[in-house]
Parts: structure tokens; C-alpha cells; sequence
């Protein structure tokens, strides 16, 4: 496994559907980078099994929190959902929101839920 990674080699834009590119993957934890276009989305979900945690590398998107809640998030701000919390986004902004998501462990599981 290469150990230093361009993100800008994993963002990939689709207008079709949110790019989602695993950058790294063993049992402890899954690397995703993820690329929204402005109005593309990531349902509400959760893992049941392990903790997401969100780290924003460019543009800003609404966070679901559960419950009907949310919060903006944008390029620097950390995003973590403890195992079984809703967690999700919706990209309302002028240019692309793109985050590295760190999954742990790797089968954290993942069920969609209400936002």
C-alpha cells in the first residue's frame, strides 16, 4: 500500500451519481474519498458496528444528524458519528464538497435510516 496518497488522484466527478473511491481498506479500517456535486446527496445511514469519522477537505455541505437536525460542515471541520448514529449530507452549495471518510472497523455494517 502506498503510504502518501494524492486526493486530488481519488476525486473523480460524476453528475450521474456521488463519487465514492476506497482508497484504502484493511480489517481495522476503511479510507473513502467522497466527491458531491452541488445537489448531489448521501442518504441518511448509520453503522450499527464501528464509527464514521468525516474529515472535510473542500467545500461545505449540510450534515444530517438524525432527527430532522442539521449542521453545515465545510473544508476543515471534523465530522464523527459514534457506531449507530445517523450521520449523512446534502451538497446545497455552488461547488463540489469533498471529505475523506475513515470507517472503523472496516465491517462497521451500514443500514439506511430517517433523516
Amino acid at each position: 500500500m502506498n503510504r502518501i496518497v494524492s486526493i486530488q488522484e481519488h476525486t473523480h466527478p460524476n453528475p450521474e451519481q456521488v463519487e465514492r473511491v476506497v482508497v484504502a481498506q484493511s480489517e481495522q479500517t476503511a479510507l473513502v474519498v467522497w466527491h458531491l456535486l452541488p445537489g448531489q446527496e448521501i442518504a441518511a445511514h448509520r453503522h450499527p458496528h464501528g464509527q464514521d469519522t468525516w474529515v472535510v477537505i473542500s467545500g461545505e455541505a449540510e450534515y444530517l444528524l438524525g432527527g430532522g437536525e442539521t449542521r453545515m460542515i465545510k473544508a476543515g471541520d471534523l465530522a464523527i458519528a459514534a457506531p449507530g448514529q445517523t450521520h449523512g449530507a446534502r451538497n446545497r452549495g455552488a461547488v463540489p464538497f469533498v471529505f475523506a471518510s475513515v470507517v472503523a472497523p472496516s465491517d462497521a455494517g451500514f443500514e439506511v435510516t430517517e433523516p
